[in-house]
């Protein structure tokens, strides 16, 4: 220590990174540099991370915005190392959660309770720093390697815009707390946040992965009194009753029916709450289909390939009178609701353990890649020191 700081503080720091060259290809460790933080900037020591499909779906994408060589990883927590200039919410020492959303905390959607859709630091598919366009990475030879949705957490030390850094309790195992960095939260706050499900009512979901189970437990949470499940895997149904689902609907097997036409004999007219988790447009039309009239209200989580369409009869949006709207984040402000859902977890309200179905060391993380590619896990915690 110099001066009580870190001897790290102000100077690059050499540490090992999952580095993705190709894609589709295994990631190597590698040894690369990580420049201090700038103004307005964070530099965070990762204790673990988490794999998110989102991480496959890029690191598959041969297109822009795919881009090569990048460090992957958006759900993870970690301790700040070092600050930038001008940053004073957090300081050296303190465990954080970055995400991929910002919380400026400054401008008019920040400030407003409507929203979670910050419009100074806005969410794109970015390969840079979001105040500066450009990277806090090398690797040895000196090349530049991009970053991932503002965070890029399969490193030891990463750099993160201050807008999407949280700071939460130390006691949260952090095993538990990463995986509010993304795919728990985006469910759980679609249900929460973003939908207000009520209680007694009846909601339906359609994708039973991490997303759309973290629905069903936000569902249950918010007091829900029917969860369908809709997947092609009837092996769900057993994991979804974990976290409230009641009713299961196997997609693979209808007897040619449309799925709407299930939900709607299921519910007597329709669901309440509908929710896409897959990213499919037809699935969109079929759960705008599944909700009730009148006030059925149909939530999209699912990240579809790009340049896809919805198309609606103008007939029916007119005599229907229901909702549809997208979710981003599960519609929650970072700073504000990440500590709320940590301590409905540390109060035993919320389940967090059960979505856990492995864990493993950093230099075994294309392992986590192969058990999500499989289908055998729903979140792979990855320690970064084990």
């Amino acid at each position: 220590m110099e001066n009580g700081r870190l001897p790290t503080v102000g100077k690059p720091i050499r540490c090992r990174a999952a580095v993705s060259r190709k894609p589709g290809e295994p990631l190597a460790i590698e040894e690369v540099t990580v420049d201090p933080p700038m103004p307005h900037e964070v530099r965070i020591r990762i204790i673990c991370t988490s794999l998110c499909h989102s991480d496959i779906t890029f690191w598959r994408m041969k297109d822009p915005p795919g881009c090569f060589p990048r460090i992957f990883g958006h759900e993870a927590v970690g301790i700040v190392e070092s600050v930038g200039e001008n940053v004073d919410e957090v300081t050296e020492g303190d465990v954080v959660i970055p995400t991929f959303m910002s919380d400026c905390g400054e401008c008019a959607d920040c400030k407003s309770k409507k929203s979670n859709l910050c419009s100074k630091l806005p969410f794109k598919v970015s390969p840079w720093m979001p105040r500066y366009e450009t990277s806090r990475f090398k690797d040895l030879n000196g090349e530049v390697l991009y970053h991932f949705l503002f965070v890029s957490s399969f490193i030891e030390y990463t750099v993160v815009d201050v807008a999407h850094v949280t700071k939460i309790d130390p006691a949260t195992p952090p095993n538990r707390a990463c995986l509010i960095g993304c795919g728990v939260s985006t469910g759980v706050g679609a249900a929460w946040r973003t939908a207000n499900v009520e209680a007694g009512s009846t909601v339906a979901i359609f994708g039973l992965g991490s997303i759309g189970l973290a629905v069903a437990e936000g569902a249950r949470l918010c007091g829900a009194a029917r969860i369908i499940g809709v997947d092609v895997n009837p092996d769900k149904f057993e994991i979804g009753k974990k976290f409230g689902v009641t009713d299961f609907v196997n997609a693979g097997n209808t007897d040619n029916k449309s799925l709407s036409q299930m939900v709607n004999e299921m519910t007597g007219g329709g669901a309440d709450y509908c929710f896409e988790c897959v990213g499919l447009a037809s699935l969109v039309h079929e759960a705008y289909a599944s909700c009730r009239k009148g006030w059925g209200k149909t939530v999209v989580l699912g990240v579809d390939k790009p340049g896809s369409q919805l198309t609606f009869s103008s007939f029916d949006v007119l005599h229907n009178g229901k909702s549809l709207m997208g979710s981003l984040f599960g519609g929650l402000k970072a700073k504000s609701d990440i500590p709320i859902l940590l301590r409905r977890y540390m109060d035993k309200e919320l389940q967090l353990d059960e979505f856990v179905t492995h864990e493993i060391g950093f230099e075994d993380i294309n392992k986590a890649f192969e058990l999500l590619i499989e289908g055998k896990c729903l979140r792979c915690v990855i320690w970064m020191g084990k």
